[in-house]
C-alpha cells in the first residue's frame, strides 16, 4: 500500500513537470509519457524477458519487490498510477499480451507496460497477435475490447492456474481456481474446471 501510494505521489509529481493539459494527441502522448517515466524510469518496472514463465512473475506483491513481470501484472500497476490522476484508463482484451487504453479529451491509445508503457501501432499489436496466435491471424474488433476489473484479476489469476497445471502442481490449481471462483462465483467454466482438477485428484 506504501508502495501503490508512493506511485501516486510520483505521477502528481510527473504530472506538474509535462504538460499534461494540452488538447488532443498532444495531451495524450503528454500523459502516456509521464506514465511511461514514473512506471518504467522512475520505479524501473519492465517485462521480464529472461525468465517469463516464473511463477513470480504473475504475483503482483513479488512483481512489486522486483520491480519486473508479465504484462497483465505490470498493466495493473500502470492502472492504478493513471487512475490515481483520475485519468480514464482500461485494460485491453488482447489475446496473450495484455495491453492497457488510454484516453484524453476524445482520442485514445493502447499502451505496453511490458515494453516500458511504450505507444501501440496498430502494425505493434498485428505483430503482437501474430506472435501469440499464429502467422494468419489478423487484428478484429474483438481485439480492442476493453475488460473490466474483475476480469483483469481473473486473466492475473490465470497465468498461475495454468503454469501450476502445467508444472502438475494440481493441489495449488485447485487453490488458485478457488480463489478466481471468489471473484466470479457465477462464471460457469470455472466450476466445471474445478470439478476437473477435484475429479484428477480423486
Amino acid at each position: 500500500r506504501n508502495h501503490l501510494d508512493a506511485i501516486a505521489a510520483e505521477m502528481a509529481v510527473g504530472c506538474k513537470r509535462i504538460e499534461i493539459g494540452a488538447s488532443g494527441d498532444e495531451g495524450l502522448q503528454a500523459r502516456a509519457a509521464v506514465l511511461a517515466e514514473v512506471m518504467s524510469g522512475g520505479f524501473g518496472y519492465q517485462g521480464d524477458r529472461v525468465t517469463y514463465d516464473d511463477m513470480q512473475n504473475a504475483n503482483l506483491m513479488r512483481v512489486i519487490d522486483r520491480r519486473k513481470g508479465l504484462p497483465v501484472a505490470l498493466s495493473i500497476l500502470y492502472i492504478h498510477a493513471a487512475r490515481s490522476q483520475n485519468w480514464q484508463v482500461e485494460g485491453v482484451n488482447f489475446p496473450g499480451h495484455f495491453v492497457i487504453r488510454l484516453f484524453h479529451d476524445g482520442k485514445a491509445a493502447i499502451l505496453d507496460p511490458f515494453e516500458g508503457g511504450q505507444i501501440c501501432s496498430i502494425a505493434d499489436l498485428r505483430r503482437k497477435l501474430k506472435a501469440t496466435v499464429g502467422e494468419k491471424a489478423e487484428l478484429t474488433p474483438e481485439h480492442y475490447a476493453p475488460i473490466g476489473n474483475r476480469d483483469v484479476l481473473l486473466r492475473l489469476e490465470n497465468n498461475i492456474k495454468t503454469r501450476l497445471i502445467q508444472e502438475s502442481e494440481l493441489q495449488h490449481a485447485v487453490m488458485v481456481v478457488d480463489r478466481m471462483l471468489m471473484l466470479a462465483p457465477r462464471h460457469a467454466p470455472l466450476w466445471r474446471e474445478s470439478g476437473l482438477i477435484h475429479a484428477k485428484l480423486g
